[in-house]
């Protein structure tokens, strides 16, 4: 009896370090939203996600999707383990998918963050808000992904909510697409105007420059605060330290490797170094979404007015509580 004991526990025992060895050597799916064609993305990314690779000693996949909701959902039902979102993805992710922040980009001018435009074709008439919202339904828009920040949040924020304009009642037609398929679209003549932003303008300038030249910007947004880096809620924390340390590190002079390359790595992506960051850095989006739902609820003629003031009330609360709380916050 004893020896059958033995037997089973020895089996146990096996049976766990087994386990334990196969989930350590899951591999880690790094989630990328698609802002241009997976082609651009991946010759941007691969030697970063090799640098984690063999910094970590963790396997480490990119994933790509052909919206941003992809790599949000992925993260949600465990096929994605932590990647680089925007502001709205991120806030979706940390709402729905257990996500976390726990790094920021920083752009390689050291800006504490980008900028939303609106492009027009450079021989186009149109040169300001007054010429894009004549709402005469003469003009084809393409908006980005309906979890982009710069794409869609913040010029529906401040260009359409803020003046009570619905784009698929002001436009011919309205269209939503990654930045560079709406820049190109502009430029190429198959749009009157789109959504964009100044870094993927900067890509646009550096890897297409003629079609950069047909290009203007009518409107420029406030700052949006850089990117996230998000991870799941879920991972090891001996796997979050690892993960941490990385990209704390990476193109310093506390990296484990070769930072002039990094450096060159870096700016492939149009980045400096990270900085770290917590889910604090949303606190601008928040308020931006409450005030595009307050906008858009003030405008619903489907609502009673008892319904209307109710929604109202609960939306200016939380509001003011994202102000307050974004206030005592130190950002950037």
């Amino acid at each position: 009896m004893n020896a059958i004991l033995k037997s089973l526990a020895a089996i146990s025992l096996a049976s766990t370090l087994l386990a334990g060895t196969a989930q350590a050597a899951d591999p880690l799916n790094f989630g990328i939203i698609s802002t241009e064609s997976q082609q651009n993305l991946r010759s941007h990314w691969e030697p970063f996600l090799a640098d984690m690779e063999k910094q970590t000693g963790l396997e480490v996949k990119p994933f790509f999707a052909s919206d941003y909701a992809g790599v949000i959902e992925g993260m949600r039902f465990g096929k994605v383990q932590m990647g680089w979102f925007g502001n709205k993805s991120a806030m979706e992710a940390v709402d729905r998918a257990k996500g976390e922040i726990f790094a920021q980009t920083v752009p390689e001018s050291g800006e504490a963050g980008y900028y939303s435009v609106i492009l027009a074709p450079k021989s186009s008439s149109i040169n300001s808000l007054d010429d894009l919202l004549t709402c005469d339904h003469s003009l084809n828009f393409g908006l980005g992904d309906v979890n982009s920040t710069s794409g869609y949040l913040v010029p529906m924020t401040f260009v359409f909510s803020a003046k009570g304009i619905d784009p698929k009642t002001c436009f011919k037609n309205v269209t939503n697409a990654n930045h560079e398929t709406n820049a190109m679209g502009v430029a190429n003549g198959q749009l009157d105007a789109a959504a964009n932003n100044t870094e993927n303008m900067a890509l646009i300038e550096k890897n297409q420059p003629a079609a950069f030249e047909k290009l203007k910007i009518v409107w420029k947004s406030p700052l949006i605060p850089s990117d996230p880096i998000v991870w799941s809620a879920d991972l090891p924390a001996e796997t979050k330290e690892k993960v941490k340390t990385f990209f704390l590190t990476y193109g310093t002079p506390q990296s484990k490797g070769d930072v002039a390359e990094e450096t060159k790595v870096l700016a492939g992506l149009q980045w400096a170094p990270f900085r770290a960051s917590t889910d604090d850095q949303l606190l601008p989006i928040r308020v931006m979404e409450t005030s595009k739902s307050i906008a858009q609820t003030q405008s619903d003629t489907k609502l009673s007015v008892e319904e209307k003031a109710a929604k109202l009330k609960d939306l200016q609360a939380k509001k003011a509580a994202y102000e307050t709380k974004l206030a005592a916050t130190p950002q950037g």
